[in-house]
Order: C-alpha cells, then structure tokens, then sequence
C-alpha cells in the first residue's frame, strides 16, 4: 500500500505531534516543596533526569546531586569518590558502601527508619500520597516536604539528602 501525498504530510505531522509529546515528558521535572504547599514561591528543589537542581532550575551548575545506578553523587560527578550514598535492596549506605555498619537509613513501606532498625520508635519520616511526614504523624501540621509526582527510591534518598543537608 503506498500513502498519497495528502495522507503522507499527515503521518508525518501526527508522528511529530507525538515525538514532541513524548520528548516533553522526559523532560518534565518533579518539584519539591516546602511543608504541604504546592505554591512556586515554595519549591525547595526539583528533579529532571537523574539530577536534583536548586529551585526549577536546570542549569548545569544548579545540579545539588546525580542519581545513576543505585547510587547519589555529589553535584554533577559520578567519580566514586564522590558517593554520598549507594542504595541497595531499601538500605542506604554511606558512600560506596555495602557493609552493614554502614547503613544510613531502612526505608520499607513507606517508612525512613535510622540504621537498620524498622521499630516504630525509629521512624524518621513517613511517605504517604506525595508528601513526607515527620516521625509516625500522617498530620498535616508534620509534612516536611511535598512532591508533585511520584519518584523512584533512589530519587527519594537524593531529594531526601537535600532536604536534610542542604536546606
């Protein structure tokens, strides 16, 4: 079957049309906000492509942490000597590494427990429908930052690092 010209110039508009689309949604950032606002003026950070930027930003020297291959590194380096942590199996190491002594934080259902613990009494924050929770709360007063999207685990512990040590 061949295509007449009228039906040609149509295919191609309409596959341009849904490149474009896609090609938007890859570039489309996740926001973070201050407390349980949605409001700009509260964007503590955000998340495009593997990288957590100061504010909407997405200049190259805004880039506070990269994310690539289970593991969070400073600014935009992905030399091992800048790992600030290696995620593996819901645990959070320090670093580049695996050993147990060396985990930072748990995270299992929803929940950021210190070390390796996952009692109750060790719980950090919740993750609860886009925004995270102090400690056990699910009050409104308690939520630490909101996301506008769902991220992966390894997107949450760099988003959680900023929040934590850089603002």
């Amino acid at each position: 079957m061949s295509l007449n010209p009228m039906n040609y110039l149509f295919f191609v508009v309409a596959l341009s049309a849904v490149l474009s689309c896609c090609h938007f949604e890859l570039n489309a950032q996740t926001k973070v906000y201050k407390g349980s606002s949605t409001y700009s003026g509260d964007i503590l950070c955000s998340l495009s492509q593997g990288r957590v930027y100061k504010n909407t930003s997405t200049y190259s020297g805004d880039i506070l942490v990269s994310i690539r291959d289970g593991k969070i590194y400073s600014g935009t380096s992905t030399y091992s000597g800048d790992v600030l942590y290696t995620i593996r199996e819901g645990s959070v190491y320090a670093g580049n590494s695996t050993y147990q002594g060396d985990i930072r934080w748990t995270l299992s259902d929803g929940k950021v427990y210190e070390g390796t613990s996952t009692y109750s009494g060790d719980v950090l924050a919740t993750r609860k429908e886009g925004k995270i929770y102090k400690g056990n709360s699910s009050y409104s007063g308690d939520v630490l930052f909101t996301l506008d999207q769902a991220v992966r685990l390894e997107e949450f512990v760099a988003i959680w690092h900023i929040f934590n040590y850089v603002y």
